[in-house]
């Protein structure tokens, strides 16, 4: 009767650590592959990165560009998804997005009078390089 308590709880063991977490995997690739989209930067399984140029769904096959080279992959050669900045900057939230922009309009909100002399110290430096470039023409 033991025996048959160890067998069951192997296969159970088996079932939550190895097959399950496989299942899953399996369902999110999928999902991946069946969000491409033409433009969408990819790597393959192979560390190849590359640009979609074609998706055929009848093959299960997929055109990649690297840099003007053009190659046919199966879909299940894509690790994964590199996503785009403009996808990256919709993933952030909107809290953070607007935490960000604070300092830069306070910067901009600054008196002009705090302005001035950064310019006045640029304008400085810029009247100092004629004079550089005067004494090494007459050092030729």
């Amino acid at each position: 009767m033991s025996s048959i308590i160890i067998i069951v709880l192997m296969i159970a063991f088996m079932y939550f650590f190895m097959i399950r977490p496989q299942q899953k995997q399996r369902k999110e690739h999928q999902s991946m592959v069946n969000h491409l989209k033409k433009g969408d930067q990819v790597v393959m399984i192979s560390r190849l990165h590359g640009v979609i140029d074609e998706i055929n769904t009848n093959d299960q096959t997929v055109t990649i560009d690297c840099e003007g080279v053009y190659l046919t992959f199966d879909l299940s050669a894509i690790a994964r998804v590199i996503p785009s900045k403009t996808q990256a900057a919709e993933a952030q939230p909107a809290s953070q997005a607007a935490v960000s922009e604070e300092p830069a309009s306070e910067a901009s909100d600054a008196p002009a009078s705090e302005a001035a002399p950064a310019s006045e110290s640029a304008q400085a430096a810029d009247d100092q390089k004629p004079a550089e470039s005067d004494s090494a023409d007459a050092d030729k």
